[in-house]
């Protein structure tokens, strides 16, 4: 039996996927073999040494301590696109709010009606107040062209819109998926100089943090409409928020309101909605679900953000799934151990992931303790796994 604790609540169409006579679930499970979470604070968690993979219904982990878990061997998943529909079409949304005073307007009706005013005439002489113009024929900057940022990219050109996308580290399924209309543009200035709006679908890295600044706004075209759906960190609110005033930025939509941003002028703050759809939080889980069941069953990894990508179909009697540090000679270690104990194998993958590493070995041989204790013993090995 797997147990596996869950620190939110998690949608039953993934806990669905847990059988019970393979799998105790709950909140309250102590000593688990995995973790399910969504915004849960574990940055301070104490590790179970039973723990061995943590899976996040949902793509950012700053909630994870992700080194503390690498050293301790425990596989951090999440789960990227699950909610990439519900981001794309809130980003669709946050173009219109960003050109159109839409929540103005509709406060002021609001505030009229309560008025007692005849909103019949009213709303004929106050409505130009509120005039924003249209997306069609503008220019829209796509920072970061990932599973999100691809979508919003694509749905944009069919608005009318001239799409530029800028992503250094793109992958090649995300090539794929770029609509042929997208222009490329390889550098941050191409999309500062040229586009009426930007909307950030970047991760949140050391480099990536602050990318919108005092500095950066400078080389905006004046005007500029600015959405962020991806993380609070990636725009400097200090530096924003004269821009805003001084209207070199017409409008910011963003979905991490804070005390300081929400009322800040030409400011849209939404309550982090991006992935908040029940669609959304039900992909998020079964796929969470999926990956850490066939990890815990199968040691195979797919979408871990600490550990490379390791599959493959069973072929032996046993599988050893070893987790060590990226350094020279530890395959051929591995293989001495095993040699020496004629061993034979079956099948076997490696891949590395920066400082980390993943081999799945099939063997057909019986695997006693004695050797997995040798194997443990290798240095740079942080974990072993033995499933029968």
């Amino acid at each position: 039996m797997y147990r596996i604790q869950t620190l939110n609540k998690i949608s039953p169409a993934g806990l669905a996927l847990l059988e019970k006579n393979r799998f105790i679930v709950g909140n309250e499970v102590e000593d688990p073999d995995g973790i399910l979470v969504r915004s849960a604070d574990m940055q301070n968690f104490t590790f179970s040494p039973s723990l061995r993979a943590v899976a996040r219904a949902g793509v950012g982990v700053n909630n994870i301590p992700i080194d503390r878990c690498s050293e301790s061997g425990i596989v951090v998943f999440n789960t990227p696109g699950a909610n990439a529909n519900a981001v794309k079409e809130l980003a669709v949304c946050s173009l219109l709010l960003a050109s159109r005073n839409i929540l103005g307007g509709a406060e002021w009706v609001q505030e009229q009606a309560k008025q007692g005013v005849d909103l019949v005439s009213a709303v004929e002489k106050g409505k130009s107040a509120f005039v924003g113009p249209e997306i069609s024929g503008k220019t829209l900057g796509v920072l970061g062209l990932g599973a999100v940022g691809v979508q919003v990219a694509n749905i944009a050109t069919k608005l009318g819109m001239t799409v530029y996308g800028y992503d250094p580290f793109l992958s090649v399924e995300s090539a794929l998926r770029i609509a042929r209309a997208v222009n490329r543009a390889m550098d941050l200035n191409t999309i500062f100089k040229n586009c009426d709006y930007i909307t950030l679908h970047m991760p949140l890295t050391p480099e990536t943090k602050g990318m919108i600044n005092a500095e950066s706004i400078q080389m905006m075209k004046p005007h500029v409409r600015i959405l962020n759906l991806a993380r609070s960190e990636l725009v400097v609110d200090d530096d924003i928020i004269p821009a805003l005033e001084s209207g070199r930025v017409a409008s910011y939509i963003t979905d991490f309101p804070n005390n300081k941003i929400a009322l800040a002028k030409n400011v849209v703050a939404i309550p982090h909605l991006g992935a908040s759809s029940p669609e959304s939080e039900e992909n998020c889980a079964v796929m969470a679900v999926q990956q850490l069941k066939d990890y815990l069953e199968n040691g195979n990894i797919q979408n871990s953000v600490n550990l490379p990508n390791v599959s493959m179909d069973r072929s032996g009697a046993v599988r050893i799934g070893i987790i060590h540090r990226n350094v020279p000679n530890m395959l051929a270690s591995i293989m001495t151990v095993l040699s020496a104990e004629d061993i034979n194998v079956e099948n076997m993958m490696n891949h590395s992931k920066r400082n980390y590493a993943y081999t799945l070995l099939d063997v057909n041989n019986r695997v006693h303790d004695r050797l997995i204790d040798e194997i443990r013993a290798i240095g740079g090995v942080l974990r072993v796994r033995v499933l029968r």
